[in-house]
């Protein structure tokens, strides 16, 4: 399982408070994951690094809405499997929610 976090550092739409206990959550936990400042500005410069992160089995991501973030990597030339991904939306959902969500099964 992979689990990516965007700490959406740009556009400044998701809670800080959300991202921060998030974000800590998933660091207090020992599981690998991988942080990103921005989805949007990897989209925007087509980041070679979304197409490793895209490159199928089961995927967590913490972001803001999830048909923002198919479209992001769409848009990046390198588009998310149609299966076995999920995407928190940390503009919508509580820390808590999201945590639960990226966490899951995962102990901790």
């Amino acid at each position: 399982m992979r689990v990516l976090y965007c700490h959406c550092a740009y556009a400044k739409v998701v809670p800080e408070d959300v991202k921060k206990d998030v974000l800590a959550r998933l660091s207090g936990s020992g599981i690998a994951f991988d942080a990103v400042a921005d989805l949007c500005e990897l989209s925007a410069r087509k980041d070679p690094a979304l197409a490793r992160l895209a490159d199928g089995g089961e995927t967590r991501i913490a972001a803001c809405f999830p048909r923002a973030v198919q479209w992001l990597f769409h848009a990046a030339g390198t588009p998310l499997p149609d299966d076995g991904v999920e995407v928190w939306n940390m503009r919508e959902q509580s820390a808590d929610d999201v945590a639960a969500g990226l966490l899951r099964g995962v102990e901790v």
